[in-house]
């Protein structure tokens, strides 16, 4: 079992509406501040630089600014200046934050990012408004509304994507391969993420849809499991993990998903400069679905939390890893809170693979690459035998719900739409096979 730490693990995914800031990370909380040690000295000359800068702003500048203001603006500058996912959260930011990982928030349902001034979309999160209106990963956000994107900040963009349910944005929008930018009009709501769903897609070969790593997600996973096993009145002959568009979530929920598949070894460690940023995960002995193969579906879209479940079951081994290369984000931030109510999120380490790979910048590599297409049946250009349901006025069923073969149709449907996921299923069958 995992020993329990005194840090307070939040959020691998920062979603708008609630989450302030960049796609997926890793969050540690401390409660204490570091001050400097003895043995480290200031740069007195940079700082009288410093304070020589601020002295002719507050004088000379064209309008009045507050000390406060000024003082703030240099911390987040200071830190924006580190790497894209390290801030400075204000007290308003910081709560947001924290209440995050309950998995329903206010907002459009978009994991965003800040790219050369533009905001870009990491993923849109399933069942949201950015995802039924077709915000796709890799989006540029150029005008929010009539308001250029350019010039303002991260934290800026998202308030102002941010606001009562009902409530329309339009969305200019940069899409590659699309020569003229798209006019987007998106309705705010409250978004409630499901973390966790699933269903079968053939007897003996289940599907989980993991969205998001929340609090709960580990639970969900059980859950949903013990569900595909009850349907099939039996042990699964194989199993389908999707984890495309997830932008990552809590940490400790993504070794549990691990976890759930693995008998024993590491999961995932952190390494950084100061003590707490260094831990370990390793696996407890059990294996949920008793070994039955796996295949894990990742995209571009796949940040961070992602990340680790699927480097994890790669390394180890356990699963076979399909689709396009993941996102890249391998980095571990620590939230500092500060005296005035606000905190400061820093990164502090990189996490690593259970083979020691560091996915930082390079994301991971799926065993089987697809290509972006879509599959279409054939059989709907064939001649198709008239069935009673085909004449027109026919009686209906009378029990006033779909029939089994109206279901397993429309199940089909969904699958040959799905290339990925099609032939996830097809690897399964092909595994399966050869194991008998």
């Amino acid at each position: 079992m995992l020993k329990k730490k005194n840090i307070f693990i939040l959020s691998l995914g920062i979603m708008l509406g609630v989450f302030m800031g960049i796609c997926g990370s890793v969050f540690a909380e401390r409660d204490n501040v570091v001050p400097i040690t003895d043995t480290e000295t200031l740069p007195y000359e940079d700082l009288r630089t410093f304070t020589e800068i601020f002295g002719r702003i507050k004088r000379d500048y064209v309008e009045p600014v507050s000390d406060k203001k000024l003082l703030e603006d240099a911390v987040r500058g200071m830190l924006s200046g580190l790497d894209p996912h390290s801030a400075y959260l204000g007290a308003e930011e910081y709560q947001e934050l924290k209440e995050g990982t309950t998995g329903q928030f206010g907002g459009l349902g978009i994991e965003v990012t800040m790219e050369n001034g533009f905001v870009k979309v990491v993923s849109p999160i399933d069942d949201t408004p950015a995802q039924r209106a077709g915000i796709k990963t890799g989006d540029l956000i150029v005008r929010l509304d009539d308001q250029p994107v350019k010039g303002m900040t991260l934290a800026d963009a998202v308030k102002h994507m941010r606001g009562e349910s009902g409530s329309k944005i339009l969305l200019t929008v940069v899409r590659e391969g699309v020569e003229a930018p798209l006019k987007i009009t998106l309705i705010r709501d409250i978004i409630k993420v499901k973390s966790v769903k699933s269903r079968m897609l053939e007897k003996g070969y289940g599907y989980v849809r993991i969205s998001s790593f929340q609090s709960g997600t580990g639970d969900g996973l059980k859950e949903a499991l013990a569900g595909l096993k009850k349907e099939n009145a039996g042990n699964l002959k194989g199993l389908v993990l999707d984890l495309r568009n997830n932008p990552g979530g809590v940490l400790n929920a993504a070794v549990e998903v691990s976890d759930a598949f693995i008998k024993s070894g590491l999961i995932v460690y952190t390494e950084g400069r100061i003590e707490n940023s260094e831990m370990r995960f390793n696996a407890a002995p059990d294996d949920l679905i008793d070994g039955a193969p796996m295949v894990v579906l990742i995209n571009a879209g796949s940040a961070s939390a992602s990340e680790i479940v699927a480097g994890a079951l790669q390394d180890q081994k356990r699963a076979v890893i399909m689709g396009e290369k993941s996102f890249g984000k391998g980095s571990v931030q620590t939230i500092l809170p500060t005296s005035n109510g606000a905190a400061v999120k820093l990164t502090t380490a990189r996490y690593y693979t259970p083979s020691g790979r560091s996915i930082q910048a390079e994301g991971i590599e799926p065993d089987i690459t697809l290509a972006r297409v879509k599959l279409e049946s054939l059989e709907k250009t064939e001649f198709k035998p008239v069935k009673e349901a085909d004449l027109s006025h026919h009686l209906q069923n009378g029990k006033g719900k779909e029939s089994k073969e109206d279901v397993q149709e429309k199940e089909k449907d969904t699958l040959e739409k799905d290339y990925p996921l099609y032939q996830a299923l097809t690897l399964l069958k092909g595994v399966s096979i050869m194991k008998k």
